[in-house]
C-alpha cells in the first residue's frame, strides 16, 4: 500500500523552505504578502458566489417554478429524469458541488 505522506515536506524541510522564502521576500515584506493573499482569496470567494447568484437571477419565475416541480417529482438517484413508458433517461441533472 502506497503512504499517503510521501512527498509531504517533513519538519526540517518547512524550515528550509521558510528559510528560503524569507530570504526571498525578507522578512519585513512577509506580513504584506500574507494579507494581500488573504485579500486576493476572499475576492475570489465573493466573486464566484456572485456568479452562482447572477445564474439563479437570470431564471425567470417560471423556471424556477418548473426546477422546483421537476426536483420534488424526481425520485431517481443522481437526479435522472426518467421516461415514465420507456424508462430512457431523457435528461441528467447535475449540481455545482463537483467539477
Amino acid at each position: 500500500m502506497i503512504d499517503p505522506m510521501i512527498g509531504m515536506p517533513q519538519g526540517l524541510e518547512w524550515l528550509v523552505i521558510l528559510a528560503i522564502v524569507v530570504l526571498v521576500f525578507g522578512a519585513a515584506k512577509l506580513p504584506d504578502l500574507a494579507r494581500s493573499s488573504g485579500q486576493a482569496l476572499r475576492i475570489f470567494k465573493t466573486e464566484t458566489k456572485g456568479l452562482r447568484d447572477e445564474d439563479d437571477a437570470e431564471k425567470t419565475p417560471e423556471q424556477r417554478e418548473l426546477e422546483a416541480r421537476n426536483q420534488a417529482a424526481d425520485p431517481t438517484p443522481g437526479g435522472e429524469v426518467r421516461n415514465e413508458t420507456s424508462g430512457e433517461v431523457l435528461r441528467e441533472r447535475r449540481d455545482d458541488t463537483t467539477a
